[in-house]
């Protein structure tokens, strides 16, 4: 993927945000990181029809506004973003939740790591695999 192109973060956690920032940087994704601190702000920024759509979404569940659930449910009704990789990185692992995640759409689900060592090792491979490896659909095509 090209390095011009943004991850969105829609995470409200302070704390969060900073690990998640310095996971990727360790990690040497150099894409420009973009923060949503609740869910209508990731809505806003994805309906704005003045930027291009991010790389990828990573999305946490227990959002203030709007839930991350409903949010992507939002993004996958869009025909502007349905087809963005979204990646559900939360503290929940309650099963109802992951089965509703994959229900509306989500690419992968993951359960963030309390030690930092391990959470940077996940956020490696999540930037890895959906920015560098995964070949993603053109923005729109003709059917």
């Amino acid at each position: 993927m090209n390095s011009y192109k943004t991850i969105l973060l829609v995470e409200d956690n302070p704390s969060d945000i900073a690990l998640t920032k310095r996971a990727l940087e360790k990690a040497k994704v150099m894409n420009q990181i973009i923060v949503a601190e609740d869910g209508q702000a990731a809505l806003d920024y994805l309906q704005g029809g003045e930027t291009d759509q991010p790389a990828l979404v990573l999305l946490d569940l227990n959002l203030p506004k709007v839930s991350g659930l409903e949010v992507l449910k939002r993004i996958r009704a869009n025909p502007r973003s349905r087809r963005i990789p979204v990646v559900i990185l939360t503290t929940s692992n309650e099963p109802h939740e992951i089965a509703a995640g994959y229900d509306l759409g989500v690419n992968s689900y993951l359960v963030k790591p309390v030690d930092f060592v391990r959470f940077t090792e996940v956020v490696s491979h999540l930037g890895l695999y959906w920015l560098l490896l995964n070949e993603r659909p053109p923005e729109s095509s003709q059917f």
